[in-house]
């Protein structure tokens, strides 16, 4: 008899349990973050700038604030990518076939420090 006692209520603490935890999948319970698997979209573009023939192209690009602009060196001898106004960001010399990426922040106009009418500019829209 007491053995049947001991098995009904293991049985029923089974049951118990699993009913208090059958809803731990759900996510709509109060107080539970939703977690999502799917692999989270870039929230910026990747613009590329090729430095060719002594000229940036284009010499002009327009991108949103936090956009990744590449520059390719794809000439024959070295370039650099400066801004313009205060030298507050370079990428160095940048040797055939290197590449300089900058996020774009803000505007600016940049040049080639070691070709000086090598000109562009980048627009940050707002």
């Amino acid at each position: 008899m007491q053995s049947t006692w001991i098995r009904c209520s293991a049985a029923g603490f089974l049951c118990i349990l699993s009913l208090t935890f059958s809803d731990c999948g759900d996510s709509g319970q109060k107080g539970k973050p939703e977690v999502s698997t799917a692999p989270k979209q870039a929230s910026y573009e990747v613009h590329t700038v090729e430095i060719k023939e002594m000229k940036f192209v284009p010499d002009s690009i327009t991108v949103n604030k936090g956009d990744e602009v590449v520059f390719v060196n794809r000439d024959l001898v070295a370039h650099c990518v400066t801004e313009e106004k205060s030298s507050a960001w370079t990428s160095g010399n940048l040797p055939a076939g290197q590449s300089y990426l900058l996020v774009a922040k803000e505007s600016a106009d940049y040049y080639c420090a070691i070709h000086k009418v090598m000109k562009g500019k980048i627009i940050v829209k707002q």
